[in-house]
């Protein structure tokens, strides 16, 4: 075989294992993509561009995730080369940088990659028809006034996070909860388990929503919640 065959055969190959694991992404969820080391790869969107309109358009998401998203990624490719988190995983790269004033890049980086992959995959087209008896049991035992008094608690944490961040729903001894956070921050290093987020930084909503962060917020908890994914989050007992 010669070199023109060989390089050939490489790119094949190269090609094919990165065909395979945004494939893997897409039928396993969030989870195995979490489980990804150095380079970190911006993974694929788990529904087309255009598949959350009317509540966020194709253009959002194509700034969103085309450029934001990736802009996370490609900073904190550059930013661990040749460091000991270039060997870790993704979820390790963010709970081993945060708090360190030495490591904040890396951490804001890192934590932004993780959340915004989780926020895509926190929502889905349409939403859920019905919720999984799991969380559904669990939101009725949780807030006051079950379905209604949660939204109307994530609604209040997304408004409430002044500047940009994230509202959660977290499950948190043995009951559901929702918490805020700013800029990057995330539950991943406290003892809750994160279930859904909304992301509340401008370039979320701006474009469609201009300054009604108030009505992207409840178009979102309204339509687009992907409740199953969710219910897989649940921590096992």
């Amino acid at each position: 075989m010669n070199e023109n065959n060989n390089d050939s055969r490489r790119d094949f190959v190269k090609t094919a294992a990165v065909a395979a694991a945004a494939l893997a992404v897409k039928e396993v969820g969030f989870p195995a993509i979490a489980k990804a080391a150095s380079p970190i790869a911006l993974p694929a969107l788990p529904w087309a561009d255009n598949a959350l309109e009317p509540f966020i358009s194709k253009n959002t998401i194509g700034f969103h995730y085309g450029k934001h998203h990736k802009t996370y990624v490609d900073n904190l490719n550059g930013l661990i080369a040749g460091k000991p988190e270039a060997d870790m995983d993704l979820v390790a790269i963010v709970k081993s940088s945060a708090g360190r004033a030495d490591k904040t890049a890396i951490f804001n980086n890192a934590a932004q990659i993780w959340n915004h992959t989780f926020y895509w995959n926190s929502l889905r087209p349409k939403g859920d028809a019905k919720m999984p008896p799991a969380i559904a049991g669990m939101v009725e035992a949780s807030f006051a006034g079950g379905l209604d008094g949660f939204k109307k608690e994530f609604t209040d944490a997304a408004l409430g996070q002044f500047g940009s961040g994230w509202a959660w729903l977290v499950s948190d001894g043995g009951k559901l909860k929702v918490v805020k956070t700013p800029n990057a921050e995330n539950p991943l290093s406290t003892s809750a388990t994160p279930l859904l987020t909304l992301d509340v930084w401008e370039h979320a909503y701006y474009l469609d929503y201009q300054n009604k962060r108030k009505d992207y917020a409840v178009a979102v908890i309204d339509n687009l919640l992907n409740w199953d994914f969710a219910a897989k989050n649940l921590p096992t007992v």
